[in-house]
């Protein structure tokens, strides 16, 4: 099974295998969205309220490209934690912590792994999250109590593209979806996301098991 298509398998998935994929074009710098004064207030808004999140735990619904549904249990402890526990039939788990992401495949005993900050999920993981920089807003949506808003690499638009959906008001992290340099998509929702939850520290450790297969980081 290649790198990729474990990536696949795994759904978050998408969003590593858009630190992988291959580009066949020249890079391009990706384009900012034209935002009016209050799109601009609500980017800082959704910024102030990122940073304030120190942890969240929520279990998800991750829709594929071809449709088919996983769940699972999402933990996230900022900076620089998280899990992703898949439940059965997808028996993957995905944990980051110290700079690095490993995708555990528990049917193959395989373990593969990436650096964190190469994957869209890093700009949520980091000690200090920036809306800018390194990352895009490419567009920005305002709707009836729900704002979107999409993120590119700054350096490379045509690697992927990762877009935040926000319930308003309170503002609250919904979903995410991602955007593969093929156009296919990965949808991960939050079916009840919590904030301030205790983690034992261990939750974030991986220790490969017996005879399993490591590959080292691309």
């Amino acid at each position: 099974m290649t790198w990729t298509t474990l990536l696949r398998r795994a759904g978050l998935a998408l969003a590593l295998a858009l630190a992988v994929a291959p580009h066949i074009a020249a890079a391009k710098p990706a384009v900012a969205a034209k935002l009016t004064p209050q799109d601009s207030t609500d980017v800082q808004r959704i910024e102030r309220y990122l940073n304030e999140i120190r942890t969240l735990a929520s279990p998800f619904l991750q829709v594929a490209p071809d449709g088919s549904q996983s769940r699972g249990i999402l933990s996230l402890s900022r900076p620089g934690r998280i899990r992703i526990d898949y439940e059965p039939p997808t028996n993957l788990l995905v944990v980051g912590a110290g700079g690095s992401m490993v995708v555990y495949d528990r049917d193959l005993k395989q373990a593969n792994y990436i650096g964190i900050d190469q994957t869209p999920i890093g700009v949520l993981v980091r000690e200090q999250i920036r809306l800018a920089g390194d990352v895009t807003v490419t567009r920005f949506e305002r709707g009836a109590n729900v704002i979107r808003l999409t993120l590119a690499r700054s350096d490379d638009a045509e690697a992927g593209r990762v877009t935040l959906a926000f319930d308003d008001r309170p503002l609250q992290l919904r979903q995410w979806v991602v955007i593969d340099p093929q156009g296919t998509e990965t949808r991960v929702s939050l079916l009840d996301p919590r904030l301030g939850v205790q983690f034992d520290a261990k939750l974030f450790d991986f220790v490969p098991p017996d005879r399993s297969t490591v590959r080292g980081r691309q």
